[in-house]
């Protein structure tokens, strides 16, 4: 692994972690924003403010990734989806000033969701095509995924407690910032420096990444993951803040979304290690076994000190599986079908978003706190032991249990 290779890995890093950031700034302030914006109080006016964006993102990350693979660059198109995230940002702000009401505001979150994604897909691409493990490599993205969920949850959770647009304002500097970044990338042609002698189209690389054998076993489980995730970025935010469970503020209740985006940043990059080590299944399939298993905890939890300690569980049990689940993309497939193949993994992610907000918010609604946990905590239990025998089949050092043997290559290398 060259100093190039070292350097553009932290500043692709730094990238996904300002994209994370002005996401995830929003989120804990919700409840009050959507209100700013001309709707009523309630779960569902958060719901669809978080689905709005979401939709983009699953109807555009191949979009990017399959223009990148046939473009043979990544940079310029990373920079183009960060400024035009956050000029989408400085428009939602706007909204109420230019008398619009939440509809049009709901219209804004779809294009710089379409924008935004660009920028976090490709970022992610991008450290696929870097040389030194695809386990560090995916590592490195799960920190700056987990660090800047953590970072936006405390920061735009503060922000909301003074003003419902301060997160607004905040996420569209960070978005620039992260353009300005990824404009210092090394934008090495894809597939590891040599472009294929015959020019790869736009459909082909879709093709190629479609047709991967085993590619819809990692998607299955970033589709449930990020259903959690979404599940927790939308109830958990009411379900923290609700007079009638524990009442805490809005940055008190980013401050407990960060118990569980701390340890899943931190314990990345050496989870991702493991994995190139030990083989992807262990990591996959048992990490979210435990994911379930506390999820469920978390909304049985009778006491505040008890559900932010299973808070911290939940992060390290995510920190386990994530990078694994993204590595085994990388596993699979062709190097010059990455970015479609990211993109795909992206938009089952997105669609698994898109879950999590409209499961957790219509059974939230329907039967309360503990049933929606309940839910969503089977399914992630049920996805992992549907797929045991799949996971053992595929992931490098599956044999004897994914113990030795683990290289973390994929079959092309």
């Amino acid at each position: 692994m060259t100093g190039d290779d070292r350097g553009d890995r932290r500043r692709l890093g730094a990238v996904v972690l300002a994209v994370l950031i002005s996401q995830v700034l929003l989120y804990p302030g919700v409840p009050g924003l959507v209100v700013a914006l001309g709707a009523p109080a309630g779960i569902d006016a958060g719901m669809w403010f978080l689905v709005a964006e979401f939709g983009a993102f699953v109807s555009f990350a191949v979009v990017w990734g399959a223009a990148s693979d046939a473009l043979g660059r990544r940079a310029p198109l990373i920079v183009a989806g960060a400024v035009g995230g956050a000029a989408s940002y400085v428009a939602l702000a706007a909204v109420p000033e230019l008398g619009f009401g939440f509809r049009a505001a709901l219209a804004v979150r779809v294009v710089g969701g379409a924008l935004t994604i660009g920028a976090f897909s490709l970022a992610i691409t991008s450290l696929m095509d870097l040389e030194g493990g695809n386990g560090r490599n995916m590592g490195t993205a799960g920190v700056a995924i987990g660090l800047g969920a953590a970072v936006g949850s405390v920061v735009g959770g503060t922000l909301a407690d003074i003003n419902a647009f301060y997160p607004v304002y905040a996420g569209a500097a960070v978005l620039a910032g992260s353009g300005l970044i990824a404009a210092t990338v090394d934008d090495r042609v894809v597939a590891g420096g040599e472009r294929p002698e015959d020019d790869v189209g736009f459909r082909d690389v879709l093709a190629r990444a479609r047709t991967t054998r085993g590619l819809m076993v990692p998607l299955a489980f970033g589709f449930v993951d990020r259903l959690t995730a979404g599940f927790f970025a939308l109830v958990g935010v009411y379900y923290f803040q609700d007079p009638e469970t524990f009442g805490l503020s809005a940055g008190a209740a980013g401050a407990t979304l960060a118990l569980f985006f701390v340890p899943f940043a931190v314990l990345q990059a050496p989870f991702g290690s493991l994995s190139d080590r030990v083989g992807r299944f262990l990591p996959v399939v048992f990490g979210s076994v435990a994911y379930g298993i506390v999820t469920i905890g978390v909304g049985a939890a009778p006491i505040y000190p008890l559900a932010a300690a299973l808070m911290v569980f939940v992060g390290v049990c995510g920190a386990l599986m994530a990078p694994a689940t993204m590595a085994l993309v990388t596993d699979l497939v062709e190097p010059e079908a990455r970015g479609a193949a990211m993109g795909l993994f992206n938009v089952f992610g997105s669609l698994g978003f898109l879950a999590g907000f409209l499961i957790g918010g219509s059974a939230t609604d329907a039967f309360g706190y503990t049933p929606a946990f309940l839910a969503v905590g089977g399914l992630e239990l049920a996805i992992a032991l549907a797929l045991f025998p799949a996971v053992k089949a595929i992931a490098p050092g599956g044999g004897l249990l994914g113990l030795g043997g683990g290289t973390g290559r994929s079959p092309s290398e």
